[in-house]
Order: structure tokens, then sequence, then C-alpha cells
């Protein structure tokens, strides 16, 4: 397991506010009537990339949902420039990946009842 330092914690907790914000505001673009909420961004030690975890709800079609934000991934970068520009001198690149953790653990509620 790779321990994360302080800054990356810092410069992830940034980015996944921010983030937040846009997918938010843009969520009729593109997830059209989904929920999305950006459950963590874990930065590399170089900071040059960003790990970015989402989890849509409700989880049906999220892989299509996934696919239209990563290809705004460029338009959500910038974005992010512009609202980080004081804090960071560079901002990461951005990676999507879809958190399924809710639905394991909804999963394994259910096996349990």
């Amino acid at each position: 397991m790779e321990q994360f330092t302080t800054r990356q914690n810092k410069i992830g907790r940034l980015i996944q506010k921010e983030l937040s914000e846009f997918l938010r505001r843009d969520t009729h673009t593109l997830a059209k009537g989904k929920m999305i909420s950006v459950t963590a961004v874990r930065v590399t030690r170089d900071m040059s990339l960003a790990r970015c975890y989402l989890s849509i709800f409700p989880s049906e079609g999220s892989a299509a949902v996934l696919a239209e934000i990563k290809l705004h991934k460029s338009h959500l970068r910038g974005e992010l420039g512009q609202a980080v520009r004081f804090q960071l001198r560079h901002v990461p690149e951005l990676e999507f990946f879809i958190d399924d953790s809710l639905d394991y653990i909804e999963k394994i509620d259910n096996l349990l009842k």
C-alpha cells in the first residue's frame, strides 16, 4: 500500500472539492439525470497525475456516464486550472474511475440478510 504525503492528500482534497462542484453544476449535460460524487482523488508522488474515483447513482449505465466524463476530461482540467491557479503551479492530468464500493457494500448486505 502506497503511503501518501501530506501535500498529496491536501492537493487531492482540493481537486476533489473543485471537481465535485464542476460535476454538480454540469450533471445535466454529462450524466443526464444521474447523481455523481467524487469519492476520492489520489495524486501521484510527482503530482503529474490525479486518479479520480466517481460514485454514480443510480449505477445502471454508469459506464456510459464515465465515458462521457472522459470525453470532457480536458475541459474539466482547464476549469480546474482556473479554479486552483493560485494554489497550484501545475494541474495534474486527470484519470477517472468508477468507485463501486457502495454497490459492493449493498451486495454484501443483501447476502447477509
